[in-house]
């Protein structure tokens, strides 16, 4: 089942979003992480908060414990606030619309 997490990071810059992009093998634009249907990010008044569509809450734990978690304690980040919901529904735009 798809689920959407919010994850809210307070005192975290985006110049340090996009250093943990880099650090991750991310590049705006680019693929996402397997299990990963959508992201997206946006700057609030302390920090910033990216939202995410996964295939699964499973996916989702599988990127933070061994991929995400390790590169945030590098870099001194602490772990952000996580909201999950489910999903009902989703639409994705075809192929040919995609830019």
């Amino acid at each position: 089942m798809a689920i959407a997490v919010e994850t809210t990071f307070h005192g975290v810059t985006l110049a340090e979003y996009d250093d943990l992009l880099r650090r991750l093998d991310f590049r705006r634009g680019g693929d996402s992480e397997p299990g990963c249907l959508f992201h997206y990010t946006i700057p609030t008044d302390d920090g910033f908060r990216g939202v995410d569509v996964w295939e699964s809450v499973e996916s989702f734990e599988r990127f933070v414990g061994g991929r995400l978690a390790p590169v945030l304690e590098n870099l001194g980040i602490d772990r952000p606030e996580v909201a999950m919901s489910e999903i009902h529904n989703y639409l994705i735009a075809p192929p040919e619309r995609r830019g």
